[in-house]
């Protein structure tokens, strides 16, 4: 005997797992049962199937989720395909995960047009307003033809979205009908012939607007928007117009289009415009700008910025790397150890500190805390880059004759390579301004240095690069 089971349009998902868990349980095979709706009436040796009780079934949950989509999809044969794979997972359940089983792979077909269809469905149902526009709870309603019956596992979706209107969406097998904020579903309405809606000009003019002809593709947009749903789509009215006069449109586009920069000359202008300071403000604000400052995380944890000082007409400036330990605590340059050492090699050359205009590239203190103590860490070039903003405004304001840029940090701050110092030092490069840079080291690298010969011939060659400053900047003590 066949047992013939009829699934209900509406409820078919609920339907169907109640009577594949009923004839599992019973163990009635696959080739025993005919599955149909009920437009698929029983055949010739087919008895109406009485479904058994069904018991508790093991069922892995990849299936079920399979199920509750592949049932809505168009191909009759749906039902008997599910149950077939069903009867198989009682001896193989890891039959899921089988990538090359063809019954699978299938259901997975179908599975994903169904998925598919549900999206176009959200994508493609036009509402026209059918009600009283001035009543309190506007109605509306749209027609459309799903290829498959997605109408009941999509409603929650319309339900949640237009929750604060009626509506009805309508096609030729189930229709969806929202009212005072409960659905229903209803099988066999006929197209209803709706009325044009006010809003659909204003609709096709923001789509005609939005069309990019330069961007035209005709078969990816028949694809993602195929011609069966264009009847029902107020916008589609203006597709072949948009189509034929995309060409012309495009061309006009890129007429009216701006001249662009060569990738060369675009390099050039965004370097030039990283360098340069948007600072105009008096020199006179300028530290309490400077002190101010958040440009980068470094002020989190320094104790302050540290700007620079001296004469503003000075004809040297002297930029170290970033201030230390001391300069953090006090708020001014140089007044460490490594200032020290520096203010006395300067007045052994002749040089005065106090008529050159002395800063740093890096107006915060980095460092890695070491138990008590606070170590110098070097500065990132990215920290030095955003920086270079409160350095370009200082150079700007002094408008030095001659920049000493001591250490790796300014080097790079002011000529854009920190690398060779020991190779470049004692000779005098330029800023990408022009202006004139003496490269030597810091004397915080002299400090630093272990060996006592090393350190005196180091100091000598410091010593001699402040000569040259000195000498070309005529600044005497």
């Amino acid at each position: 005997m066949t047992h013939h089971v009829t699934i209900p349009r509406i409820g078919a998902a609920e339907a169907w797992r109640k009577a594949a868990r009923g004839y599992l349980f019973a163990g009635i095979p696959p080739e025993q049962i005919t599955w149909g709706g009920i437009d698929s009436p029983p055949g010739l040796f087919d008895e109406p199937g009485t479904v058994p009780i069904p018991g508790t079934v093991t069922v892995p949950r990849d299936f079920i989720a399979l199920a509750n989509s592949v049932v809505w999809h168009a191909d009759p044969s749906r039902f008997a395909r599910l149950y077939g794979l069903l009867w198989r997972l009682r001896d193989n359940p890891g039959l899921m995960s089988d990538r090359g089983d063809r019954d699978l792979a299938r259901l997975r077909q179908m599975e994903k047009n169904v998925h598919r269809c549900q999206h176009k469905m959200k994508a493609f149902v036009r509402f026209r307003e059918v009600g009283d526009a001035t009543a309190a709870r506007r109605s509306f309603a749209a027609w459309f033809e799903p290829t498959h019956h997605t109408v009941e596992p999509t409603v929650q979706f319309f339900r949640r979205r237009f929750a604060d209107m009626d509506w009805r969406i309508l096609t030729p097998d189930v229709s969806a009908i929202f009212e005072n904020g409960s659905v229903r579903l209803v099988e066999d309405k006929f197209d209803p012939q709706l009325p044009d809606d006010a809003s659909e000009q204003l609709w096709i003019t923001y789509f005609r607007n939005i069309f990019n002809p330069a961007r035209l593709k005709v078969q990816a947009m028949q694809s993602e928007m195929p011609k069966k749903y264009w009847k029902n789509l107020p916008e589609t009215a203006a597709i072949p117009e948009l189509i034929s006069t995309a060409p012309a449109r495009a061309r006009a586009m890129a007429a009216a289009a701006p001249t662009l920069p060569s990738r060369r000359a675009q390099r050039i202008q965004a370097r030039v415009s990283s360098l340069a300071s948007a600072w105009d403000g008096p020199a006179a604000s300028l530290p309490a700008a400077i002190h101010a400052c958040a440009r980068c995380p470094l002020h989190l944890n320094a104790t302050q910025a540290v700007p620079g000082e001296g004469p503003t007409n000075a004809r040297l400036m002297i930029v170290g790397e970033q201030p230390g330990d001391q300069e953090d605590l006090q708020g001014r340059p140089f007044v460490g150890p490594a200032g020290q050492l520096f203010d006395e090699i300067a007045h052994s050359v002749g040089l005065d500190r106090r008529e050159a205009f002395v800063t740093n590239a890096v107006k915060h203190f980095k460092f890695e805390p070491r138990g008590k103590r606070r170590l110098h860490k070097r500065a990132s070039t990215s920290e030095i880059s955003h920086c270079r903003w409160w350095l370009d405004a200082e150079l700007a304001s002094v408008k030095p004759r001659l920049i000493v840029a001591m250490g790796a940090t300014a080097v790079e701050a002011l000529t854009g390579s920190g690398t060779g110092i020991l190779t470049r030092r004692g000779k005098i490069e330029r800023t990408p301004a022009g202006q004139d840079v003496l490269i030597t080291v810091h004397p915080a690298y002299l400090l630093r240095l272990p060996d006592a010969d090393r350190r005196a011939e180091e100091i000598e060659k410091f010593r001699a690069d402040l000569k040259i400053a000195s000498d070309t900047t005529a600044i005497r003590a």
